[in-house]
């Protein structure tokens, strides 16, 4: 018999058929790879269980002039403020919503605009159509301590002074009808899609919120991108500001007057259908497309190479793609994307990248928005409820399992039987994961499950196959790790 070590390489492959996925980990949840080893991905605990009425659709925290720390929280129909202590304030604005009540879901756009011209017949029920109003999302930044805020719905800019408190107000002299706003770096604030041109960028001047109004005496401005599409989202990497359409991506550099700003596209067939779904880490920015993830690396955007997109992609409900969020989990130099599976209209899947490892991983875990660490000790991620979570903190997992599972790893080319009596487990702690076999004979076969064993030194299992996938799971709340778990074998023969 021969000892045969079960070294797969980190991370998911889950494109192709499943036999193209030998030697590799294809399906995992809760689960990442760091520091050489398999390991749980960090637990959570409630920072705040009620206040905020529905899924958070955009999030942002920031430190006031008096060091205090600040998280907005918006949702289809309100925008919050929430303090380091977790108390809630309401501060929509009394006029949001007035002439747009917004959408908590995607919806199918049955009214006007929303079908073909001329298609069907005259006082018959319309038929559905392919075109969705997305859910609402918010665009929130902060301008020196006071937070801005833009609702795709309602295309209005507020500000709230965090030192006043109330309601956020409207900004005097701001563009309407706009689909989001970014503070640039040299603190002038775009508005995207202004006056409801979907691509037009209009600009104040530079620290004055309510100079819009360009003049020899200002930096004010505006600028219709040279693009086939609509702006979707902005965001602020080193010294610049990055622009994605639904078609392209552009980047902003500040020139000072007379131009005041330089615009140059940057990519093209890159586009998102997700305002939420650009991440900035340094002077490189991720996204997801519309059907594949993207970055730009400083100087033009590339495609990423995504070894689970068809698993992602057909899975996703492209429906409900408005609903993607994405955040940037700065310990573990990774990035998270959370999507609606194709059975649900609410977030409750994840995709994640190690950019550092290079390192692709998915799994299941409700989440509807996200900031990373730094204004707080821990990541706050948002649940579909509007309960707020501390991320990466201890290894409560409420009861949901940490599993990993493999593609089929075969004997050689595959054309023995290979027949396994012992496992040697590599755990740091032994028996805090349970070990299951899959075997098969043929790639499309008929497949048998054994176990799960608990692990001890050696394991004692016995089946045999042409080809044999490994799960390893827990449901236990504790660090666990994982290293290379090697099978007692033998061949036998081919029949």
């Amino acid at each position: 018999m021969a000892l045969i070590p079960l070294k797969l390489p980190p991370g998911v492959y889950k494109n192709g058929t499943e036999f193209e996925q030998s030697n590799r980990w294809r399906d995992a949840s809760l689960v990442r790879w760091s520091e050489g080893s398999m390991r749980p991905v960090g637990g959570w605990t409630t920072f705040l269980a009620s206040g905020i009425n529905a899924a958070p659709r955009g999030m942002h925290g920031w430190r006031a002039n008096d060091a205090s720390n600040n998280v907005a929280v918006g949702v289809w129909d309100a925008l919050y403020y929430v303090s380091s202590s977790g108390t809630v304030t309401d501060i929509t604005p009394t006029i949001y919503g007035d002439t747009n009540t917004g959408r908590l879901d995607a919806a199918q756009n049955t009214g006007y605009g929303g079908g073909y011209y001329n298609v069907g017949s005259y006082s018959t029920p319309r038929t559905p159509t392919a075109s969705w109003l997305p859910a609402t999302t918010w665009s929130l930044d902060n301008f020196g301590q006071n937070l801005v805020a833009c609702a795709t719905d309602d295309g209005r800019i507020y500000e709230w002074d965090v030192s006043v408190g109330g309601s956020a107000a409207l900004v005097a002299n701001a563009p309407i009808n706009n689909r989001g706003l970014v503070v640039t770096e040299e603190r002038f604030l775009f508005a995207l899609g202004a006056g409801g041109n979907p691509r037009l960028i209009q600009w104040c001047d530079k620290e004055n919120l309510t100079s819009w109004t360009p003049a020899a005496t200002n930096e004010a401005g505006d600028i219709e991108l040279q693009s086939s599409g609509s702006i979707r989202s902005a965001i602020r990497i080193r010294g610049r500001t990055l622009i994605i359409t639904d078609v392209d991506a552009h980047l902003a550099t500040y020139q000072g007057p007379p131009y005041v700003y330089g615009f140059e596209r940057v990519g093209s067939a890159c586009g998102t259908d997700s305002p939420k779904s650009l991440v900035a880490v340094d002077q490189a920015a991720f996204w997801m497309g519309q059907k594949g993830f993207f970055f730009f690396d400083g100087s033009i955007v590339k495609e990423l190479n995504c070894e689970v997109s068809d698993h992602i992609f057909r899975d996703i409900n492209t429906n409900q793609i408005s609903k993607v969020y994405a955040t940037h989990n700065s310990r573990f130099s990774e990035i998270w994307w959370f999507y609606a599976s194709e059975d649900s209209t609410e977030n409750n899947r994840y995709v994640s990248y190690d950019y550092k490892d290079n390192i692709w991983m998915i799994g299941e875990l409700s989440r509807t928005a996200a900031i990373d660490t730094g204004i707080l000790r821990y990541p706050i991620w948002a649940g579909p409820n509007g309960e707020l979570y501390f991320q990466e903190y201890g290894f409560n997992h409420d009861g949901a399992t940490q599993f990993v599972e493999s593609g089929p790893i075969s004997l050689g080319n595959g054309d023995n039987i290979m027949h396994v009596t012992d496992l040697i487990p590599d755990e740091l702690t032994q028996g805090q994961v349970t070990a299951k076999f899959k075997t098969r004979f043929y790639p499309n076969g008929t497949e048998s499950e054994f176990g799960s064993f608990t692990m001890s030194n050696p394991t004692s299992v016995r089946f045999s196959g042409r080809q044999v996938r490994m799960r390893v799971e827990t449901t236990v709340n504790n660090d666990w790790r994982v290293g290379t778990m090697r099978i007692e074998a033998k061949a036998g023969g081919k029949r």
